[in-house]
């Protein structure tokens, strides 16, 4: 008698992935963009098959958070926490478009901003 196969195929649980941990190692926005380059790309093959497979879609082409999560077709808080280790061990670059600090000087910006399209 052959063993029943399950029709969902092969189920990999989330926290499986990331070894139980839900929370990432450092907080990555959901619109952060994430690049590999080559070399980096080659070193995530060691890394994992998740890991691997967001290194190719990063390598060459930055992605954000988001997008990385929708082509590689994991769940966002799986992404976040393997992307947030990649980041950690060097095997993606995190680029940031304005520094953590400096909020002051950028809600008075946003203010100019807002009274210069009131005034429009």
């Amino acid at each position: 008698m052959e063993p029943r196969r399950d029709p969902r195929g092969a189920l990999v649980r989330p926290y499986a992935v990331t070894r139980g941990r839900t929370e990432p190692s450092r907080d990555i926005a959901l619109e952060a963009v994430l690049s590999a380059n080559a070399t980096q790309a080659t070193e995530a093959r060691f890394a994992g098959h998740d890991k691997y497979r967001i290194a190719t879609v990063c390598e060459g082409r930055a992605q954000s958070l988001a997008e990385i999560a929708a082509y590689t077709r994991m769940p966002l808080g799986v992404t976040r926490v393997l992307v947030a280790d990649m980041v950690a061990e060097g095997l993606l670059t995190l680029h940031t478009a304005a520094p953590a600090t400096g909020y002051e000087e950028r809600m008075n910006l946003l203010g100019r901003v807002l009274s210069g399209l009131r005034e429009l």
